[in-house]
């Protein structure tokens, strides 16, 4: 697809985004004309446990745009960071995927591995591995997903990397971090965790751009893409990357 054609797709198919009320933010959904043409653009994709849900974006101009919300039909362990292996828990956290991470004969049809642990969960001693992003609708620590979702989510993941996307983020809430739901939840055990995920949460809800993500001292540090390149990274710093 042409850069020319995509500018034209992009003018004349603005209109057509319509609003999705989410709690007290607002996700605009584009047409499927602008989203076919979309595919190869770079991705980003959220997932939200309580809801089941997970999105599927793509860039458009300066900002991502969602382009698919998938139900999930399973995940384990409740609501909650995965901490030890064998808990049966799906992770939680910001994570960071490139074409390694990507297993397209998995025996659950396709599969994406969301990278766990990352640099937190490693500094943690979190363990656990082979968690996935996957088909076949069942699960034990994973995000299973219908086989015609997973094969949407990852025809538009392998296009994106494919054409030049060098790593896609996947950020995993144990739900939409709205200021009611943070009030509703805060009394859980995991409350401390879940402060740490939020400013990433808010930050795209206001800026259509995923939050630049570090792990400093054991703590997620969340900050603009643009701070992040400019400021020198201290030793004790790590980005958080697929292992």
């Amino acid at each position: 697809m042409s850069k020319i054609a995509l500018l034209f797709a992009m003018l004349f198919c603005i209109p057509a985004f319509t609003s999705v009320s989410y709690a007290s933010e607002q996700t605009q959904v584009i047409s499927n004309e602008l989203k076919a043409q979309l595919l190869g653009s770079p991705v980003f994709i959220q997932i939200f446990k309580e809801e089941r849900t997970l999105e599927l974006y793509a860039q458009v101009g300066s900002e991502y745009r969602l382009i698919g919300s998938y139900g999930i039909c399973n995940f384990s362990g409740g609501l909650g960071p995965k901490r030890v292996e064998g808990d049966f828990k799906s992770p939680e956290g910001f994570y960071t995927i490139d074409s390694r991470n990507l297993q397209p004969n998995s025996h659950y049809y396709r599969a994406i591995n969301v990278g766990f642990p990352n640099a937190y969960d490693q500094s943690r001693g979190y363990s656990g591995a082979m968690l996935m992003i996957h088909g076949d609708c069942r699960s034990i620590g994973c995000y299973a997903m219908t086989d015609s979702y997973i094969a949407e989510i990852y025809r538009y993941v392998e296009a994106a990397l494919r054409n030049g996307q060098g790593a896609i983020k996947i950020h995993i809430y144990p739900f939409r971090m709205t200021q009611a739901n943070m009030q509703r939840h805060r009394y859980s055990t995991y409350y401390s965790f879940w402060q740490q995920l939020q400013p990433g949460y808010a930050f795209f809800a206001e800026h259509h751009q995923p939050a630049a993500v570090a792990v400093v001292n054991g703590q997620y540090v969340i900050g603009t893409p643009m701070q992040m390149t400019r400021t020198p990274v201290p030793s004790q710093l790590a980005l958080t990357q697929p292992k």
